[in-house]
């Protein structure tokens, strides 16, 4: 991932190019995605949405569960708030309740009357509906089941002020609320607090017609809290329960797609691909007639195995027809090669029977039979070198290696080549400057054969003969180009064959360039040809040099 650092503003068209041809996150994430394995981007893919689907299945338990879990606790508080204000109306009915006066049982200081003395003497503490909500808070938190407490904007008893979430309920109260609920968390605990508004009623007036208070004014309003510690835990266990049964749901579903797909999938792609990889080498012909089976592998494998079929027909057809391209060629070439040995032969066979018969017209002249026996040698020498050349285009005989200066060995044969030549200029760069372990006589005949044919091509006008060599990676490579005509391009793929030549009757074999191919192959190098940019033919020979062994 490439950062960005733009300390200068950019025009928005660059910031779009710069960010095309820069790295994201995105690309580095399709790049590394897109370099898995098939299997691996299946499993990968599943997964994800598996965990996407149990991610918005487990948000939404869990966040039901803790409305659930407020509901049910609100429903409670409601309960218990109903209960207080029943036992707080019961109480109002029966003009407050007397408990004996003793330890713990303290009168009211705010009432008029708190405390009576009864006909044996005993001093009744009077308790009141206020009173007695406080005391049964008490006993109610004691036991762990919650608070409440009765509250008022004007209360009569200090101890009975609103906290914040009260003093905001009676406001809404006032303001037309039914009912008020929080969810708090007050020392690392969360509690639920319920508050709905307490009404003025003709007993209430006996303690309160002091504030002016009148029948179904919102006198205060009493304050349920209960504890939810318990209930967030349990939702906290049944997370991470759920969250447990989908990483091994996961786990499973993974390892059994894997499995799955490695059995029906990946097992038959490897099969049908090292079926591909031996076509058709080791392809058995009834492996191409298997049965087929119906699924999208089975239907891959029948294409491939149907168009396996349609490549041996096309193989079988092609092989005919290159069969009767061969016979024809071989039949052109025989052609070629028989014509070309029969000009060759004929025409020294036809100047030795003309020396023959005017050698029996003249017997009695000894010096015309002397110059005519020599012209027949001649004659027998020519159709000598020509079956000798025709020879050496099969001769497989190994070639003597002797390490020699090749660059004078060149030299040597340009000059020999080019001699009574005035008009050919010849340009040497000969580079290679030491001693090489070559086939230094069969290079010299393709040295000779090549220089001849360049000489022969720039004609009577001459030109310049241009010869390089070099050493590339232990290999010698000279190049021989002439300023000619060149080579016509539909003669280049034929101008190594036997017999082959462009030249007029008389003036060539066409077994020089044969020849020549057939040596340097037989040296592991390879002998090209192309016409040069600025007209002319350029020769190449490229040849290994030989070990010491």
């Amino acid at each position: 991932m490439v950062a960005l650092h733009l300390n200068l503003p950019l025009p928005p068209s660059n910031i779009i190019l710069f960010i095309i041809f820069h790295e994201t996150p995105i690309t580095t994430a399709l790049k590394v995605f897109s370099g898995m394995q098939l299997r691996t981007r299946f499993i990968f893919l599943i997964g994800l949405v598996i965990s996407c689907s149990y991610g918005v299945t487990f948000y939404r338990t869990s966040d039901f569960q803790e409305e659930l879990v407020v509901e049910q606790a609100t429903l409670q508080a409601k309960m218990l708030f109903h209960q207080i204000r029943l036992t707080r109306q019961w109480v109002a009915d029966h003009n407050g309740l007397f408990f004996v006066k003793g330890p713990g049982v303290e009168p009211n200081p705010f009432l008029k009357e708190g405390q009576v003395r009864d006909a044996q003497g005993n001093w009744l503490v009077k308790r009141n509906p206020a009173m007695v909500t406080r005391e049964l808070s008490v006993y109610a938190a004691r036991e762990g089941m919650g608070q409440f407490n009765v509250t008022s904007l004007r209360p009569l008893n200090p101890d009975n002020a609103p906290d914040d979430f009260e003093r905001r309920s009676l406001i809404s109260f006032e303001q037309g609320a039914k009912e008020a609920i929080a969810i708090e968390k007050v020392a690392g605990k969360k509690r639920l607090r319920y508050m709905a508004p307490l009404l003025v009623e003709s007993q209430c007036l006996q303690c309160h017609a002091e504030q002016h208070y009148s029948i179904d004014d919102i006198r205060g309003g009493m304050n349920v809290t209960i504890p939810m510690d318990r209930a967030f835990a349990e939702i906290s266990s049944n997370n991470r329960m759920l969250l447990n049964i989908a990483l091994a749901t996961i786990v499973i579903v993974a390892l059994t797609i894997f499995f799955l797909f490695d059995l029906l999938v990946a097992r038959r792609l490897k099969s049908l691909a090292g079926e591909m990889d031996q076509y058709p080498l080791q392809c058995q012909p009834e492996s191409l007639n298997a049965p087929e089976e119906a699924d999208e592998i089975g239907t891959l494998a029948g294409h491939y195995r149907s168009l396996c079929r349609r490549l041996e027909r096309s193989q079988e057809e092609l092989d005919a027809t290159r069969e009767q391209v061969f016979q024809s060629e071989k039949q052109a070439a025989l052609g070629r090669l028989v014509a070309g040995i029969a000009h060759e032969i004929n025409n020294p066979l036809g100047g030795m029977q003309n020396c023959i018969q005017t050698m029996k017209r003249n017997m009695e002249q000894p010096d015309l039979q002397i110059r005519y026996l020599e012209l027949l040698a001649q004659g027998v020498d020519r159709i000598k070198g020509t079956v000798q050349q025709l020879l050496n285009i099969g001769r497989k005989e190994p070639l003597e290696f002797i390490r020699g200066d090749v660059d004078a060995m060149i030299d040597d044969c340009l000059e020999l080549t080019c001699m009574g030549r005035d008009n050919v200029t010849i340009t040497r760069q000969l580079k290679i400057g030491k001693p090489l372990l070559v086939g230094m006589e069969g290079l010299r005949q393709v040295v000779m054969n090549l220089a001849g044919n360049a000489v022969q091509a720039m004609g009577d006008t001459g030109g310049t003969l241009c010869v390089s060599s070099r050493l590339e990676d232990q290999r010698l490579v000279f190049e021989i180009a002439d300023s000619g005509p060149g080579i016509a391009p539909q003669h280049l793929d034929k101008i190594f064959e036997p017999f082959f030549t462009t030249k007029e009757v008389g003036e060539g074999t066409g077994l020089g360039l044969s020849v020549s191919h057939a040596l340097i192959k037989q040296m592991d190098g390879e002998l090209t040809v192309r016409n040069g940019a600025a007209g002319g033919a350029i020769f190449t020979v490229t040849v290994p040099l030989a070990r010491e062994e």
